[in-house]
């Protein structure tokens, strides 16, 4: 009753949020990381206001604490979903916390292109965008994928938190019944779902990250 009623539905909504979260930040984290690239000294498009504001705009949403956040956009995700509370409102506030960190983690990797590939591509009358989309995201990739799950395990944390004020899921278990309620054998096994989730992610990680460098 307890798996079946409370955690293993808690586990899906969990699964939910963090999953497509995670695919909205990384759609909107490659975006600014590529213009980060661009607009970069050594970029294709140098120019070094944008190349700032980004820098600044990144470090700044990066810097809210996620509670705040997820209670500061509170008008923001009423008007997307509709509401404010519940697994699926809680895909917004997940999603502008991780596109931050997507978006450093995708200029890192690509921070980490040898600059004589580029070279060469170019030397070859490749284009801006050939070189951004088949040479250096091919090269990146790896690191990309590793950083991608480097993004999905903050992403699981936060949605622990997005449970503590009506985010739905794990969280949502832990401070119902683990806290509230004082069931601590709910507490023990929420937190050992979420150290296996955390670690499905980091193993299917790391296998991706070893295919695609093969």
């Amino acid at each position: 009753m307890l798996f079946n009623e409370i955690l293993f539905p808690a586990l899906a909504e969990t699964l939910y949020m963090v999953c497509v979260s995670t695919v909205f930040a990384v759609i909107l984290g490659f975006i600014p990381a590529v213009l980060l690239i661009l607009t970069q000294d050594e970029g294709l498009k140098p120019n070094k206001v944008i190349h700032k504001v980004l820098d600044v705009v990144i470090n700044l949403l990066r810097s809210f604490p996620f509670i705040i956040l997820m209670i500061a956009i509170f008008p923001f995700t009423k008007f997307i979903v509709g509401k404010t509370i519940g697994t699926t409102a809680a895909i917004v506030p997940l999603t502008i916390a991780a596109a931050p960190f997507a978006a450093r983690v995708i200029e890192s990797a690509l921070k980490e292109v040898d600059p004589g590939v580029i070279e060469a591509a170019k030397s070859f009358g490749t284009s801006n965008f050939q070189i951004i989309f088949k040479v250096m995201l091919t090269e990146a990739m790896p690191s990309i994928i590793l950083g991608i799950t480097l993004t999905v395990i903050s992403v699981v944390g936060y949605s622990a938190m997005a449970g503590a004020i009506g985010g739905g899921g794990l969280g949502d278990v832990a401070v119902k019944y683990g806290y509230y309620r004082f069931k601590t054998d709910v507490m023990i096994y929420t937190v050992i779902m979420l150290i296996f989730l955390v670690q499905a992610f980091q193993s299917l990680g790391n296998m991706l990250y070893k295919k695609l460098i093969k």
